[in-house]
């Protein structure tokens, strides 16, 4: 079995006095692709806050890597290896496709990171046509496109996508679907939430469901799909 990656045990979430998780517990073995799905407001992007460090959990522990990383800082949690494809983009808009990507590199001098420019441009050949052009000219399927190759620029040991394909035209959902199977293929572990459950089902290995900030259900696509009841009670299809 491959090692663990990543594990969220029993955290609480707080915004506040409000709060949002309630014990909510994953895993992500090195290698494994997860998804992380609910309705909305149910805690999902509170989950991945909490993961970075952005919203840090009052109680629980997360462990990146075996390293306890509950009370880190997020730029720490980014420097141990993870990489987030937040929900909105959030690409710098007066920085071009080729500065963006740049700033985020690891270290653009150490030959071993996988990650480079020209892998990126060959991921996304539309972002080498436009790799002169400033973020906010870009087009929403473009701007996702930049914002997993910037995620990428860190040599992630976890990528981490938020609404992976949130208001992308049908042919530019296609293209980041298959941009994602193509990254699992080579091993990387990801943790990916969308409301398309055919295709999460399709590429994911397992996959968690949130109800109210705690997690109610898990298990592999298999089960996934062989419940309709389940997704019609939790996820509203």
């Amino acid at each position: 079995m491959a090692d663990t990656l990543l594990e969220v045990d029993g955290i609480e979430t707080c915004y506040g006095l409000s709060q949002v998780l309630f014990g909510l517990s994953l895993s992500i073995s090195s290698g494994e692709m997860v998804s992380l799905m609910g309705r909305n407001g149910m805690g999902k992007t509170t989950t991945i806050r909490s993961i970075m460090g952005l919203t840090p959990a009052r109680s629980g522990a997360i462990r990146f890597a075996g390293a306890e990383v509950r009370q880190l800082p997020s730029y720490r949690i980014a420097k141990l290896g993870v990489g987030l494809v937040p929900e909105g983009r959030q690409i710098f808009p007066n920085l071009t496709v080729r500065e963006n990507l740049v700033a985020a590199a690891a270290d653009r001098f150490d030959s071993r990171n996988p990650w480079t420019l020209a892998a990126i441009y060959s991921l996304f050949p539309r972002l080498a046509e436009r790799a002169a052009n400033m973020g906010n000219q870009l087009s929403g399927g473009e701007q996702q496109m930049l914002a997993i190759g910037r995620a990428l620029m860190t040599n992630p040991k976890l990528l981490i996508l938020d609404e992976a394909t949130e208001g992308l035209a049908p042919l530019i959902r296609e293209e980041i679907w298959n941009c994602l199977s193509l990254l699992k293929s080579r091993g990387q572990s990801i943790l990916v939430v969308d409301k398309n459950v055919d295709h999460l089902a399709r590429i994911c290995d397992r996959h968690y469901i949130i109800e109210r900030g705690k997690t109610v259900w898990s298990g592999t696509s298999s089960e996934l799909m062989a419940e309709p009841d389940l997704q019609h009670k939790y996820l509203g299809i």
